[in-house]
C-alpha cells in the first residue's frame, strides 16, 4: 500500500484515470535496472525515480568528469573525482526518499550480466558503446526481460523497446555492429548537451507505460529525432526470423565475447605493435628527430579549441585528396581528439603506401595530461 505521504507525493499519477491508485502501486513494485548513469541514464533515472519506481539499480564504474556536467544533470560540480554511482544515489535519494537505489559498480560483462540483468523487471540501456548494447539485448532476450533502448550523437537521437518475446530484439534491426573505429563516440563527436534529456526522457516514458500498462508502447517501432530540425521520424520494425538470438533457430544461446563480436578485442590499440605512440614517448622522439610530421586530422573548429604547436593541420575529411602534400618517406604520426580519427587517418596513409605512420594514443587529450597541460582539455 501506499503511505500517507506517498498518496500526496504521486497525487498527481493518482488523479490520472489511466494510473490510479493501481498504475502507481505497480510502479512501487517495479525493479528498474538502468545501464549508465550518464548523459542517457541521468534523466532516465530522474524521471523514475520521481515517478515511484520502487527500486532503481544503477550499473556504472566511472566517476564524474567535468566535461559530464554538460550533459549528465545527475551529478554537479561538487561531485566531480566522485563516483558516479555515489553521486546518483545521494541525488536520487534526496529527489524521492521511497525509492531504493542498488547499485553495481562494475562493468556489465558477459561474466556478471545474467545475475545482474536477472534481478530486475525492465532494463533501461543508456550505454554508449555497441558491445554494451549488444550484452544488453542478448541478456534481456535470453532472460526474457524488455529492453528499453536509447542511443544519441551529436543531434541526433534513437529510441525504441525491444522484446524479444512480443517483438524484435536490438539484433533484428542491428544484425552487425558497424566496423571498429568507423562511429566516433560522443568523446570524439560531440553531442549537444539536452540532446539525452530528450532521448533518455523517452526512455523513462516508455518504461513508465510498460510497467503501469497504459498506451503504446515502442516495440516494434524505431523512433529518430533530429533536434536540428525538431523532428520526429517513425521506422517500423519487424522480428527477423533469421536473427541469431531471438529467431527462429537461434545460434546465440549464451553470452559471448562482445569485444571480439564488435571487432574490439584483437589488441590493434596497444602501443606495443607500433600502430600507436604514447603522448609522452612521440614528445621525446620529436626533440631527437625535428623532422618528425605530426598531423591534426581534427576539424578546423576543434583545432581553435586546442593544438599541439608544430602539428599540421589537415581534417580527416580532406586527406585522401592532400596526400601529395607529404613526403613518403618521412616518419609521421596522426593525432585527433582521443585516437579514433588518427587511427582512421594511418590506415589511409598506410594504404596509400606510406611506410612510417603511426598514431598518438589517447591524441591530443592525452598530450594535454602527460606532456602540456597548457593545452585546453575540451
Amino acid at each position: 500500500m501506499l503511505s500517507p505521504a506517498e498518496t500526496l507525493r504521486y497525487s498527481r499519477h493518482l488523479i490520472l484515470p489511466d494510473i490510479g491508485l493501481t498504475g502507481q502501486k505497480r510502479l512501487k513494485a517495479a525493479r528498474v535496472l538502468l545501464v549508465g548513469a550518464g548523459g542517457l541514464g541521468s534523466p532516465a533515472a530522474l524521471y523514475l525515480a520521481a515517478a515511484g519506481v520502487g527500486t532503481i539499480g544503477l550499473v556504472d564504474w566511472d566517476v564524474v568528469d567535468v566535461s559530464n556536467l554538460q550533459r549528465q544533470i545527475l551529478h554537479g560540480t561538487a561531485d566531480v573525482g566522485r563516483s558516479k554511482l555515489d553521486s546518483a544515489r545521494a541525488r536520487l535519494r534526496d529527489l524521492n526518499p521511497h525509492v531504493q537505489v542498488e547499485t553495481f559498480a562494475v562493468r556489465l560483462t558477459s561474466d556478471n550480466a545474467l545475475d545482474i540483468v536477472g534481478g530486475f523487471d525492465v532494463v533501461v540501456d543508456g550505454s554508449d558503446n555497441f558491445p554494451t548494447r549488444y550484452l544488453v539485448n542478448d541478456a534481456c532476450v535470453l532472460l526474457g526481460k524488455p529492453n528499453v533502448y536509447g542511443s544519441i550523437f551529436r543531434f541526433d537521437g534513437q529510441a525504441s523497446l525491444f522484446d524479444a518475446r512480443i517483438g524484435p530484439c536490438y539484433r533484428c534491426l542491428f544484425a552487425d555492429p558497424p566496423p571498429p573505429d568507423l562511429v566516433p563516440s560522443c568523446a570524439e563527436g560531440g553531442v549537444l548537451g539536452v540532446l539525452p534529456g530528450i532521448i533518455g526522457s523517452i526512455q523513462a516514458l516508455e518504461t513508465i507505460k510498460l510497467i503501469v500498462g497504459v498506451g503504446t508502447t515502442l516495440v516494434g517501432r524505431l523512433l529518430l529525432f533530429d533536434a536540428r530540425k525538431l523532428q520526429f521520424r517513425e521506422l517500423a520494425l519487424t522480428k527477423d526470423p533469421e536473427c541469431p538470438v531471438c529467431g527462429s533457430h537461434p545460434t546465440v544461446t549464451a553470452l559471448i565475447d562482445y569485444e571480439a563480436f564488435c571487432g574490439m578485442g584483437d589488441g590493434r590499440r596497444g602501443t606495443g605493435d607500433g600502430v600507436e605512440i604514447a603522448a609522452a614517448e612521440l614528445k621525446r622522439e620529436w626533440i631527437t628527430n625535428p623532422q618528425l610530421v605530426v598531423i591534426d586530422v581534427r576539424e578546423p573548429h576543434e583545432y581553435e579549441i586546442a593544438r599541439i604547436d608544430g602539428a599540421r593541420l589537415i581534417p580527416l575529411s580532406e586527406l585522401p585528396g592532400r596526400l601529395r602534400e607529404l613526403d613518403g618517406r618521412a616518419a609521421i604520426v596522426t593525432h585527433c581528439h582521443h585516437g579514433v580519427r588518427s587511427l582512421q587517418a594511418l590506415a589511409l596513409l598506410k594504404g596509400a603506401g606510406f611506410a612510417n605512420v603511426r598514431s598518438l594514443q589517447g591524441g591530443i587529450d592525452a598530450w594535454s595530461v602527460a606532456v602540456d597541460p597548457e593545452v585546453p582539455r575540451y
